[in-house]
């Protein structure tokens, strides 16, 4: 193929992509969203029925998704509306494995962990990418929201692992999975790790870290937290994430930066 050729290709491929690129804005207002899923299903579960509580989460989880695969192009209020449903009922589903049917949060980490491996498995050999960059027809973008819900279902049995079942405690967790982010960052910059594997790493891991963050503000302070309590918390990190896809609207003269800008240049000759 000439160069003018996939120059048109990843042109088009742009233009109609239904998922935004990993910005510096995307990873923040990603971090957000989990650390409001968490608390907003702590917070609801607190005040009603954890049944009518589970099922209000689905319902909103499949409004917000049908609404969301319903849009021809990315639209950052939709999308983030979803990933914040996908937040909640993720929180939720993983918690139903450890407290309903009582499985040890290892073996709920490593059940998720098996299920998010096999929808990347099908996902590739069905579409032969995993590219955020090539979710640009529905199919790809069901395979896209599957790997959504699974990471955040392994990322809420990550956390509670490592801050209950291990007894690391909510802000020593915190400080674990910020280092740990860090690592695939790291590594797509000085290691030529790749941009996709890169990015489903850390996609994995805001998780348990906006998790960590809101059981820390929110948690009693008997329990290791700050006791914010989880009702507040729900509303600061709304707040946070509203004014984060605001901002994504706003046009500015600074450009946003991906982590393919960051990758360093290589000397031709």
């Amino acid at each position: 193929m000439s160069s003018r050729g996939r120059r048109v290709n990843s042109i088009d491929t742009r233009g109609t992509s239904r998922v935004p690129d990993p910005t510096v804005v995307f990873w923040a207002t990603k971090a957000a969203s989990t650390a409001l899923g968490e608390a907003v299903s702590d917070f609801s579960i607190r005040i009603m029925d954890p049944v009518i509580a589970v099922l209000l989460g689905f319902a909103l989880f499949v409004g917000a998704l049908v609404f969301q695969l319903t849009r021809r192009r990315y639209v950052s209020a939709v999308y983030w509306l979803a990933v914040a449903a996908v937040g909640v009922f993720g929180t939720m589903a993983a918690d139903v494995m450890h407290v309903v049917l009582g499985l040890p949060y290892a073996a709920t980490a490593t059940l998720y962990a098996l299920l998010l491996a096999g929808v990347f498995t099908l996902w590739w050999r069905t579409e032969r990418t995993l590219s955020v960059h090539q979710v640009t027809t529905t199919r790809r973008e069901l395979y896209y929201w599957a790997a959504v819900v699974g990471t955040f279902a392994l990322g809420t049995a990550v956390g509670d692992l490592t801050a209950v079942g291990l007894g690391l405690g909510y802000l020593p967790s915190t400080l674990l999975f910020v280092a740990l982010i860090a690592v695939p960052a790291v590594g797509f910059r000085y290691w030529r790790w790749g941009a996709v594997f890169s990015f489903w790493f850390a996609y994995v891991l805001t998780r348990p870290l906006g998790a960590s963050i809101a059981d820390w503000l929110g948690k009693p302070t008997a329990e290791g937290g700050v006791g914010v309590g989880s009702g507040w918390v729900s509303l600061g990190f709304a707040v946070i994430m509203i004014a984060l896809v605001a901002s994504m609207r706003v046009r500015t003269s600074v450009p946003s930066v991906t982590w393919a800008q960051l990758q360093p240049r290589r000397r031709v000759g």
